[in-house]
């Protein structure tokens, strides 16, 4: 794959209900039987965190396959310094075109937006597998932990800005946009409008993200 095979753009409008199914397509029964991502798109497009002007779609043979999207959320220092970062997702590359580079393109092109608008932090809670390539790190490496001294093994960090961390605790408050995501009676009326039906059920995918959202490092030695 080279630059000329795609063409990353700013999502439109027109591109809303084409790139919730998209998401719909490549998470159903990934993470949990059914997904709700589709609906966090629909949600985090009206959320105040959200960032418009770095929500991007790759598009290939004439048609959008992917998509990425980015919020602000806050990194609090022990003293009660706050920080703005970027908490990144979802992202979603149609099932049809996995494993072919689409996925980083966006991520590299976005980061490199971000950068220039003065971002220097990108967070991300996701399988390490999928990111480390792109340069995120284990949260321990830059002392970024949740309330209570919690590091998650999936909370990974990404300095888009060598350097800008330095040694100090920070605490990540990611903020709420995936908060209606929890009403499960919302999220299967939004399916609703999305054909086919789909059905609900368990693949092996789901104990493996219970398996790493779950895990955390207990001890920094």
């Amino acid at each position: 794959m080279n630059k000329n095979d795609y063409i990353i753009r700013l999502e439109t409008e027109n591109d809303y209900h084409t790139v919730e199914n998209i998401a719909r397509e490549a998470f159903w029964n990934l993470s949990v039987p059914g997904c709700c991502e589709h609906y966090f798109i629909h949600v985090l497009r009206q959320h105040e965190a959200f960032i418009p002007e770095l929500d991007y779609v790759i598009e290939t043979e004439g048609k959008v396959i992917g998509c990425v999207m980015y919020s602000e959320s806050k990194l609090a220092d022990e003293k009660g310094n706050e920080k703005t970062v970027l908490t990144m997702g979802p992202i979603c590359i149609h099932p049809d075109y996995k494993r072919q580079g689409y996925g980083k393109a966006l991520l590299e092109y976005t980061f490199d937006r971000a950068r220039e608008m003065g971002y220097d932090v990108v967070i991300n809670f996701g399988n390490p597998d999928n990111y480390v390539a792109r340069g995120y790190k284990s949260c321990f490496r830059y002392n970024v932990c949740f309330e209570g001294d919690v590091y998650p093994a999936p909370l990974l960090v990404k300095e888009l800005v060598e350097g800008t961390f330095d040694g100090r605790k920070w605490f990540y408050h990611q903020n709420d946009a995936d908060a209606p995501c929890s009403d499960e009676a919302a999220v299967d009326e939004y399916d609703k409008k999305f054909q086919p039906p789909k059905v609900k059920a368990w693949q092996p995918s789901q104990e493996e993200f219970y398996i790493h959202s779950h895990s955390v490092i207990s001890d920094k030695r």
